[in-house]
């Protein structure tokens, strides 16, 4: 079998954008409306960790507010304003600004653009086998099962 190809460097806004917007199964899939990722890291092959290129045109969210048990996550403002809130309030971002979210403090985030212009972030986050997402303004709860999200409700039921 041959072994898979990586380029040696690439112009990130030009990495393709994922085809599915959304993991979150509906009526969640469809807040993410507006939010483009470009998944880098993917490109050159890293199984450690994730880095996306994420765009938010105007009103568009990052995610649903969500807390990790196991992966860090952190991202770092490339263009625009995007308003981040945790369960401290909210704080508004600027380029050159980045946050980081240590996994297994219960500290739920995520980022809205609440401006006319579009935000442009690096999102980097690892991929620690077994996590667990909390979404505590929302019926869900999210479990890495072998390398791929599935999602239900909080009560442990599927969605389907």
């Amino acid at each position: 079998m041959p072994e898979e190809t990586h380029p040696i460097a690439i112009t990130a806004a030009e990495a393709p954008a994922r085809t599915k917007p959304s993991n979150y199964p509906e009526p969640f899939a469809s807040r993410m409306a507006g939010r483009e990722k470009r998944p880098l890291g993917d490109l050159f092959g890293l199984t450690n960790f994730g880095v996306n290129l994420t765009r938010l045109a105007p009103n568009a969210v990052s995610a649903l507010r969500h807390a990790h048990t196991k992966q860090d996550e952190f991202i770092y403002i490339l263009q625009g304003c995007p308003t981040l809130y945790t369960d401290e309030g909210c704080t508004q971002l600027r380029p050159g600004m980045c946050a980081g979210f240590k996994a297994g403090t219960g500290n739920a985030h995520h980022l809205i653009n609440e401006t006319l212009e579009e935000v442009v972030y690096l999102e980097v986050g690892d991929r620690t086998p077994g996590d667990v997402g909390s979404y505590p303004d929302d019926d869900l709860k999210a479990l890495l099962v072998d390398g791929q999200w599935k999602f239900v409700h909080k009560d442990g039921t599927p969605y389907l």
